[in-house]
């Protein structure tokens, strides 16, 4: 059975849920960055996806960078998935600008987290544009 690990619960919004993936929002309001988990439970690495299920993971994907785009300017989508911290299979989707706080480095490690102060308006962005 599919469950969302704690250390995501603790540092993301819930979105919504799309077809294969739970959808979160990270706190860190210095970067639009979107988190996909897929819900099925077990995964750990992008190759354990089910073959059949890859498609629909990559479409997600893409869905969720255009979102973001639409939110401001975006100079790079930066989609990852490293899973070093949190072993549950998860990938993040960060809309980047070169003025932004990590530009051109990666943003883990960089600076303090800012938290969103209302992450109300930014969720329903997101749903919207997403229809969720």
């Amino acid at each position: 059975m599919f469950e969302l690990h704690p250390r995501l619960a603790a540092d993301c919004f819930d979105v919504g849920t799309l077809p294969l993936c739970q959808l979160l929002l990270m706190n860190d309001g210095r970067f639009p960055w979107c988190i996909l988990v897929p819900r099925i439970a077990g995964l750990r690495d992008l190759h354990d996806v089910p073959h059949d299920r890859r498609i629909d993971l990559f479409d997600e994907i893409e869905r969720v960078s255009k979102a973001l785009e639409h939110l401001g300017p975006t100079d790079k989508m930066n989609v990852a998935a490293l899973g070093n911290m949190v072993p549950q299979l998860h990938v993040h989707v960060i809309a980047r600008t070169t003025t932004d706080a990590a530009w051109p480095g990666p943003v883990w490690g960089v600076g303090t987290a800012a938290p969103y102060p209302d992450p109300g308006p930014r969720l329903g962005e997101l749903r919207r544009h997403l229809k969720l």
